[in-house]
């Protein structure tokens, strides 16, 4: 049987008194959609942080594709296939699209440590780095400066750099915030595109956005998982209906 493209057991969390995470278990299939919901401060980014290892874990154990990595760097995890946009733009303003992209093509390869050697040297980065743009509908804007990109557009070159690695494990934190509802709906169908072998964890603040993209739902609470199942349980859900709802 294959392995889990993600299980955790047990994960905990504290700074000082504080239990951000409180020890949560769960296990994502491979080319599953699941979506992460829960209202402010139940955990979700900092659960995503203990998965792509920027914070280190309390208690429990992560593990990708079988393999244990509580304790690995993140820059290993992503070597093992993990990638991950963040809330607020991680962009370089100053750099074009194409270029942003470039580095992003170029960070899992062995040409990141050829100093002396411009990227222009790397044909074949080049061509990825076109063909991850294309994919996520930026091949208009490849030698826009990215300041001068809308957020919308922004929010689909983050997603365009996580991809740029083809990762298995894909982490989204809330690739539809400070966007309009129509370009939410077009996040929304992006989404819908990618490559269904790749798995997809994604916290959004949007419930019917969240529920469009994932047919599998985990809803956390004060940092714990307070429900778990598919879209229609979980809108049924009358603890959920209370708490995430208001209803």
């Amino acid at each position: 049987m294959a392995p889990h493209a993600l299980q955790l057991d047990g994960v905990s969390k504290l700074f000082g008194g504080l239990r951000a995470v409180d020890g949560i278990s769960l296990a994502v299939e491979p080319g599953e959609r699941r979506a992460l919901i829960g209202p402010n401060g139940a955990g979700k980014t900092t659960l995503f942080n203990l998965i792509a290892g920027a914070f280190p874990v309390t208690q429990g154990t992560i593990r990708l594709f079988g393999e244990d990595v509580t304790g690995m760097a993140a820059h290993r995890r992503a070597w093992a296939g993990l990638s991950r946009t963040f809330q607020v733009s991680n962009l370089f303003p100053t750099l074009t699209v194409l270029e942003n992209c470039l580095l992003a093509v170029q960070a899992l390869t062995p040409a990141r440590l050829a100093m002396h050697r411009p990227l222009g040297g790397y044909p074949d980065l080049h061509a990825r780095a076109r063909a991850t743009l294309e994919a996520v509908g930026l091949t208009d804007r490849v030698d826009t400066v990215v300041r001068q990109l809308s957020h919308g557009e922004q929010r689909q070159l983050e997603i365009g750099l996580a991809l740029a690695g083809t990762p298995r494990l894909l982490l989204l934190d809330e690739p539809t915030a400070g966007l309009s509802p129509a370009e939410s709906q077009h996040m929304a169908q992006l989404l819908g595109t990618l490559d269904p072998a790749m798995t997809v964890l994604i916290i959004e603040h949007d419930m019917d956005i969240a529920l469009e993209i994932a047919r599998h739902v985990t809803v956390l609470h004060y940092g714990r998982v307070i429900a778990d199942g598919t879209r229609d349980e979980i809108r049924a859900h009358p603890l959920v209906r209370e708490i995430y709802l208001g209803a």
